[in-house]
């Protein structure tokens, strides 16, 4: 089995466990970040419980994994995209004096289990950047696909339905919300690699990793705590490019208009909507799913050198 191929099956199988474990927190944040003004919070209840309680008397507890399909649809071949083309874009750079990290990032004396190749802070946050972007272009009609189908404000009654429904609106449609997703991507994914590597860095340091099951644990600590970091740098562009995918409005027609029309309904409040239900997401698929793609990419590299 070939690295690339490696990579893409551990990518696949990161993106499928944090896809089917986490569902619930992207169907809530899309309903709470689809409204025009900030939901009120009920009285002696939160507005998450509040708006997960609407969903299961509506649709059931399963009515919490509404749109499942398109996102094992968006986030398998977009993980196994992104953590392959950024594996593969790191060993590039690694081999240039400029993004070469030098002296080596890992001290004597620490036991590092890491897959991936190491880069300067700079290289990080650009390898992460430009992989992040690239892979978001390609499937932006799912990501928007898998917006619209965990919104209540589309009648779509089966996948094929608002496949159907999205090819009728118009190839235009399909690109919507890409630049909103690009400034809140770019900035995201490179802050994260710098800080997963970072940390990931200084544990290694501290605690030395004395199993694979160590290693995972540590893998697991720092894609956490760089996902929360990232996730409330970039928050307010998740909330503009959901509003620009999910609304059809003239007001959320482009960057600048949406920007606007969420300023005037909600204040600098209204840029923050679904921020918890995210940063919960985001903290535990980034556990999760780095987790699994070191851990699985550590096992077929094993398996394959014997």
């Amino acid at each position: 089995m070939s690295n690339v191929t490696q990579q893409l099956v551990s990518g696949a199988l990161s993106g499928f466990a944090s896809t089917v474990c986490l569902q619930p927190f992207d169907l809530l944040k899309t309903r709470m970040q689809q409204g025009d003004r900030i939901l009120i919070r009920p009285r002696n209840s939160s507005l998450i419980i509040h708006t997960a309680r609407d969903v299961v008397i509506t649709q059931g507890w399963l009515g919490l994994w509404r749109g499942t399909v398109a996102s094992l649809l968006r986030n398998i071949p977009g993980v196994a995209l992104y953590m392959t083309s950024l594996t593969q874009l790191r060993t590039l750079m690694a081999s240039s004096t400029h993004f070469a990290r030098n002296p080596p990032s890992i001290r004597p004396g620490s036991n590092s289990t890491s897959t991936l190749p190491t880069l300067t802070p700079q290289g990080n946050l650009l390898a992460g950047a430009t992989a992040r972007v690239a892979v978001g272009f390609l499937l932006n009609p799912v990501t928007v696909l898998k917006a619209r189908f965990e919104s209540n404000m589309y009648a779509y009654e089966s996948l094929g339905g608002a496949v159907r429904g999205l090819v009728s609106a118009g190839p235009s449609v399909l690109l919507r919300g890409f630049v909103a997703s690009s400034l809140r991507d770019a900035p995201y994914a490179g802050l994260f690699v710098v800080c997963y590597e970072g940390i990931k860095r200084e544990a290694s340091v501290m605690f030395p990793a004395s199993s694979h099951a160590h290693a995972a644990f540590i893998h697991s600590a720092a894609g956490a705590s760089a996902g929360a970091i990232a996730t409330m740098a970039t928050h307010p562009f998740d909330v503009i490019k959901t509003k620009i995918q999910v609304r059809s409005e003239d007001r959320y027609n482009g960057l600048l208009r949406t920007v606007r029309t969420i300023w005037v309904q909600s204040g600098p409040r209204g840029y923050f909507a679904g921020a918890s239900l995210r940063l919960g997401r985001k903290i535990l698929s980034s556990a999760i799913g780095w987790a699994v793609y070191e851990g699985g990419l550590g096992i077929l590299l094993r398996a394959e050198r014997r």
